[in-house]
């Protein structure tokens, strides 16, 4: 499967909002239509639903963490508490536009049936990750010869809730196994810029901190 790129404006979200936003929830919000409904799965503290929710989509969420939740519907969101590994299997098919999974796939104790589950439940899924493959992460553990921390994974290697660690090349090959179709793949700098689309894959894979992708089912005996 070849990567594919898009330049996104980030068209329709307030100047003055996007100032202490995440890029990659800049970039999400961007590949969701307005008017949507939407799943964010493992949404955190909500920030990510508060923005769709102020694009005039309609957000849900479901979060492992009291806490979390907690934080959410003090700020008027409906979020439940709940496992992405044990519970989106309770949920219908074609139950949203848009199912998200930002920067937790690699918290998920089965990555493949929760991306799986991710794409039954959604017409479409977007899915982002830190990539393991980032140079500062091979030249941690080849000149220093420790497990990788970074400002997107700054836990201990003991402490981290991270335990499926992946590259944009092994999504990529993921998708390949199961079938899914990538609509589009931008891959993201150490400054939360994307990489230009005439690069060659190896590259994102070596330079993408980290990689945003929305996925789609592919059409049956593709």
């Amino acid at each position: 499967m070849s990567l594919s790129q898009q330049t996104l404006p980030l068209t329709g979200v307030e100047p003055h909002r996007t100032e202490n936003l995440r890029s990659d929830h800049l970039l999400v919000a961007e590949m969701v239509q307005s008017g949507s409904k939407v799943l964010d799965v493992g949404c955190g503290d909500g920030e990510l639903l508060q923005l769709l929710e102020s694009r005039g989509i309609d957000g849900r969420g479901i979060e492992l963490s009291r806490e979390g939740v907690n934080r959410c519907v003090a700020k008027g969101l409906a979020v439940v508490q709940g496992d992405a590994d044990t519970d989106l299997i309770n949920y219908p098919d074609d139950a949203f536009d848009y199912v998200i999974l930002s920067q937790t796939l690699q918290a998920t104790r089965q990555p493949k049936v929760v991306l799986e589950n991710l794409l039954r439940i959604g017409h479409r899924a977007i899915v982002s990750f830190p990539n393991f493959g980032f140079w500062k992460m091979r030249l941690q553990l080849l000149v220093g010869g420790h497990m990788p921390r970074t400002e997107n994974l700054p836990a201990t290697w003991y402490d981290t809730p991270n335990i499926h660690f992946c590259t944009i090349k092994d999504f990529v090959q993921l998708c390949d196994e199961i079938n899914v179709k990538m609509e589009r793949a931008v891959a993201l700098d150490l400054y939360g810029r994307p990489l230009r689309l005439n690069l060659p894959w190896w590259f994102w894979n070596m330079f993408g901190e980290q990689g945003v992708f929305l996925l789609s089912r592919a059409e049956k005996g593709k």
